[in-house]
């Protein structure tokens, strides 16, 4: 349990990543408010309703009146409200930088400055790297999608407000209530259980991966280390997870024998991210993860014996 209780305003607090911090934030003793639209006609938080902690409000992170009112009763404010994924942005850029931006434009326009903010951002801003040179925090932003140039302005913005973490996500994986199927590990692991192959195009690129897990435990450890690690921004991921869409084939494979995976030299992936990541900076303040990608590969196979695919893409 962490030292001090705190007052936490969760926007999008029901989504992928949401449904994870909000039970580990309720578990820690904290007051927790979560605004959410519930877009997805997800039930995620259902089994912490019953915490007295809890306050749940259906709504937008847009109202200015709403999200006015609740900052008020706020210690930290941890902004997961985001229309999330290049090809979710770029089918409704509107939404995209209204919410990816301008909500947490709001924030910082309503905020007081003893309030504490913790934003995700995402390593895709790195777009593609210099080969088998790793990106670390001073690597110049060079995103591609409009979701990753809304993510690093909106990341610029609470680090020239001061009194902010931004937290540089790599590519998460992992079973959430408010599953995801569209993020690489999940989508490629789906596919080895229920279609037995997958076509590949541009194997080689490569990028970062971090479970889901450990990204909620990367927020409860900004929070605890706040006065340390503010005014700063840290890549988050696995060390031992710099991998192309190759060699995670191959890393599921071991677990699928019967899993075929093909490269196609004919189409390309819209997504042109390619890098490696340094998570050194991140380590040195005492975060360590603790679910590697083989862990995660055998809790998505176990859960998707439950789930199908239906509603769980954003994209």
């Amino acid at each position: 349990m962490l030292n001090n209780h705190y007052t936490v305003l969760v926007t999008g607090g029901a989504g992928y990543i949401g449904s994870i911090l909000v039970p580990e934030l309720l578990r820690a003793g904290h007051e927790v408010v979560v605004i959410d639209s519930f877009m997805y006609h997800q039930s995620s938080l259902l089994d912490v309703c019953s915490n007295e902690k809890l306050t749940v409000i259906r709504g937008d992170a847009r109202d200015v009146k709403l999200i006015a009112s609740y900052m008020k009763v706020a210690d930290v404010i941890i902004p997961l409200a985001c229309i999330v994924g290049a090809r979710a942005c770029e089918r409704d850029p509107v939404a995209a930088r209204t919410i990816n931006l301008e909500a947490i434009e709001l924030i910082l326009t309503l905020r007081k400055k003893s309030q504490k903010i913790i934003f995700p951002n995402t390593n895709s801003g790195y777009g593609i790297g210099e080969k088998g040179k790793y990106c670390d925090e001073k690597t110049p932003l060079k995103p591609i999608s409009l979701y990753g140039r809304l993510k690093v302005e909106a990341e610029k913005k609470i680090l020239d407000a001061g009194g902010g973490i931004t937290l540089r996500l790599a590519t998460v994986f992992g079973i959430s209530p408010r599953m995801r199927l569209d993020l690489l590990v999940n989508d490629f692991v789906y596919r080895a259980v229920n279609d037995n192959t997958v076509v590949l195009f541009e194997s080689h690129f490569k990028r970062n991966y971090i479970h889901i897990r450990d990204v909620a435990r990367a927020f409860m450890h900004c929070m605890s280390n706040f006065e340390a690690m503010k005014n700063q921004t840290y890549n988050v991921g696995l060390n031992d997870a710099n991998l192309s869409k190759l060699e995670l084939c191959k890393e599921i494979k071991k677990q699928i024998p019967k899993f075929v995976f093909v490269e196609s030299n004919i189409g390309e992936d819209p997504d042109k991210r390619d890098y490696i990541v340094s998570n050194a900076k991140i380590g040195k303040t005492g975060f360590k993860p603790q679910v590697s990608l083989k862990e995660g590969i055998t809790e998505l196979i176990k859960g998707y014996q439950i789930i199908k695919r239906d509603s769980f893409v954003n994209a």
